[in-house]
């Protein structure tokens, strides 16, 4: 099973720890809120390695794309982000909150 594969959100840090012991760049996604229709719970994590490999799930959909786009920019300069998704019932099923709904996102480097 590849990183990619694996749904055991329980096992997030222990990979993320893993990576970063290898020697890779590392960073950590996790759910801060949520409102209205959320795919993951806030404390949700998605652990995000250098070469695009990850574990775990935030949400779904466009949101989690956009999310490992953001970590891969959070490794290379070391930033922390909050990334605030809201979507109207009309764009919902476009990113993955079915019945509409807004999640915060912090993405954070692991040094």
């Amino acid at each position: 099973m590849t990183d990619t594969q694996m749904l055991d959100h329980d096992n997030v840090l222990e990979r993320a720890a893993v990576w970063k012991a290898e020697g890779g760049d590392v960073a950590l996604a996790t759910v801060v809120t949520t409102w209205g229709s959320s795919p993951r719970p806030v404390g949700s994590q998605l652990a995000i390695r250098g070469d695009g490999s990850f574990v775990g799930s935030v949400s779904g959909g466009c949101i989690e794309g956009a999310v490992i786009t953001e970590a891969m920019n959070v490794m290379q300069d070391g930033s922390t982000k909050v990334l605030d998704f809201g979507v109207t019932d009309e764009m919902a099923w476009e990113v993955g909150l079915a019945c509409g709904g807004k999640i915060s996102i912090f993405v954070e480097r692991l040094d």
